[in-house]
């Protein structure tokens, strides 16, 4: 006789489980997937720069390289407050009328 053995379906701690296994599985996939494709984008920069510098041997030319683009800092402290209400709303902690009820206080005051 089996004591404490449940058939059919699984219980509340079996189904938080699967739930944390599924979880961590979509989220190890993604995570090797955003890397898989930095690197074939850090490949293709390093070919690209190389090609650049032996073209520029062989016609002894000095390769142009492109400015990095300089980071856009945002110091309106209104736009930061409607960002801010954007990743609220993005992460779902607003719904899309207080989002918009929000936006339209900041913009109006």
């Amino acid at each position: 006789m089996l004591i404490g053995r449940r058939f059919g379906r699984p219980g509340l701690i079996g189904t938080v489980a699967r739930t944390a296994v599924i979880t961590g599985t979509a989220a190890m996939t993604a995570g090797a997937i955003a890397h898989h494709q930095q690197q074939k984008y850090a490949t293709a920069q390093d070919a690209e720069a190389y090609e650049r510098e032996q073209d520029a041997e062989k016609y002894g030319t000095v390769p142009q390289y492109a400015a990095p683009a300089a980071a856009s800092a945002t110091t309106d402290p209104l736009i930061e407050k409607i960002n801010q209400l954007a990743a609220l709303h993005a992460s779902g902690v607003l719904t899309d009328a207080e989002f918009s009820e929000a936006k339209a206080k900041l913009l109006a005051g």
